[in-house]
């Protein structure tokens, strides 16, 4: 039995192909993992500013004793383990744990004790980190303090393709506003 050439099974330009095409498939998936492991970091990093924004909301809302009486306005900046706030009773070196330092720590102390270690913690968390705490003048006046926290890291841009930016240092923000 003689076979035709049309049914002699594939030529090798027809392998080429398809494993060309194979291959550009591949290298597709690759570039999608690729990507999903990056904006897994960021997401992971944005998580962390979130839990940090809400550990110091949390303290607020304990030490009510300083927070719904603080002189406004009332502005607190921390870059790396620097805190500087315009209450000056806040900058001091506070330690309020039981059998180390002064207990009961008074409301500023303590106000002061809670900014410390969330300022450690926030540097421990997140890359180039600096947070702000702004609470200003309620108005009208006998309304509930409101107060914004501010966390602003930097993370490296994530990209898809060679048009999008992906070796630049990006600034990303969280904010959360709370009512101690």
């Amino acid at each position: 039995m003689r076979l035709t050439r049309a049914s002699r099974g594939f030529t090798l330009i027809e392998v080429l192909v398809a494993l060309i095409i194979i291959a550009v498939g591949m290298l597709g998936i690759a570039k999608i993992q690729a990507l999903a492991y990056a904006s897994t970091g960021t997401a992971s990093l944005r998580s962390l500013a979130a839990i940090e924004a809400s550990s110091l909301a949390s303290a607020m809302r304990v030490n009510r004793g300083y927070w719904t009486a603080a002189p406004t306005p009332l502005t607190i900046t921390i870059t790396g383990a620097t805190l500087n706030a315009s209450d000056a009773t806040l900058n001091g070196p506070y330690n309020c744990i039981a059998g180390v330092g002064v207990t009961p720590c008074a409301t500023n102390a303590l106000a002061g004790y809670d900014l410390q270690t969330w300022a450690t913690a926030l540097n421990k968390a997140l890359p180039n980190v600096s947070g702000t705490v702004s609470c200003p003048t309620p108005i009208p006046a006998g309304t509930p303090l409101g107060c914004t926290i501010q966390i602003s890291w930097n993370e490296r841009n994530t990209a898809i393709n060679t048009q999008s930016l992906a070796t630049t240092m990006v600034t990303l923000p969280y904010i959360l506003y709370v009512e101690p």
